[in-house]
């Protein structure tokens, strides 16, 4: 086949792929809602900057106003504009959850293909390590990580961490809360990984390309880590979610960004003080977090129903 042929198939694969999920998402009301929705959070926190409110602002003429023309959400305790920093919250959660869930998979995927395609004593190890880490609860292994690395990178740090401390302070936190989060996510993606790799190393073309000479991490590059992205996909739709509910839940702690960084999490916790007198303090964070997570849920099981080959056939039909 030449490369002309080659890229025209390709591109046809491609074509049918995205032809499949359009046909998809349109036979799903819900999943349509929800990357809409989605799709309005990151223009919002692309385009923070351009709002005409400042999110740090202090007006204390205009405290706690309920949503006008003016303040489209209303003002905070301070009188900063909501919209402006559920804007910039929305930002940090996205940053967070991306970078994090960056950081997880990478760590996943490495640990959970070495456990798998080696065996043996390293992957009774790996595993014995993943189940203690699965022994904590998640925000309580989060809790006692984010107090760590916050307690540290927040001194007076020098020499090989210094710059690392720096650009700690620069972020306004995030940094350390998405060291924790990626440090903390991986067993799921590990464990997804390490499963298809064992199922996938006993496979006659992996014999073949192991009695053809082919190094170990030849394999691996070349058969293995093409065949999980499938799961590495599935597994995002897991860390994505959590990641941002854990950012939200160590900022509302006080353990996440730092003031006066906005975050959904750091609002939630303002918003409890002042509950009965102005609960719409409360109530729009808590949606946009709320809803947030629901579309990322309904968005993570339509993707796992187009990667599951079982329903394949029913989706052409």
């Amino acid at each position: 086949m030449s490369t002309i042929d080659l890229q025209r198939s390709n591109t046809g694969v491609l074509g049918r792929r995205v032809s499949v999920f359009c046909r998809f998402v349109l036979r799903n009301p819900a999943l349509a809602i929800s990357l809409a929705f989605f799709a309005i959070v990151i223009a919002l926190a692309v385009l923070a900057p351009l709002l005409p409110y400042d999110p740090y602002k202090l007006d204390v003429l205009h405290r706690n106003e309920l949503p006008t023309a003016k303040h489209w959400l209303g003002t905070d305790e301070l009188g900063r504009d909501l919209l402006a920093r559920l804007a910039v919250g929305a930002r940090v959660s996205l940053i967070v959850a991306v970078a994090s869930t960056i950081v997880a998979i990478a760590i996943g995927v490495m640990i959970g293909t070495i456990s798998g395609y080696v065996g043996g004593m390293v992957d009774s190890v790996v595993m014995r390590l993943v189940d203690a880490m699965y022994s904590f609860p998640d925000m309580l292994f989060a809790i006692l990580m984010a107090a760590f690395v916050k307690g540290y990178l927040s001194g007076d740090v020098q020499g090989f961490w210094g710059p690392l401390a720096e650009l700690y302070r620069l972020s306004g936190g995030i940094l350390g809360v998405l060291l924790t989060l990626g440090l903390s996510s991986w067993p799921t993606t590990s464990r997804l990984v390490r499963s298809q790799v064992l199922s996938l190393k006993h496979a006659e073309y992996i014999l073949a390309a192991r009695l053809s000479g082919a190094s170990g991490w030849r394999i691996i590059r070349s058969h293995l880590l093409p065949n999980t992205i499938p799961v590495i996909l599935v597994s995002v739709t897991f860390v994505v979610p959590n990641a941002i509910l854990l950012e939200a839940g160590l900022s509302f702690i006080g353990i996440g960004v730092d003031p006066p960084m906005p975050s959904w999490g750091t609002m939630i916790g303002e918003g409890v003080k002042s509950v009965q007198s102005y609960p719409h303090l409360l109530i729009l964070p808590a949606l946009a977090i709320g809803l947030t997570l629901l579309c990322l849920n309904v968005i993570g099981d339509a993707l796992r129903d187009i990667l599951d080959p079982t329903l394949a056939g029913s989706r052409n039909a």
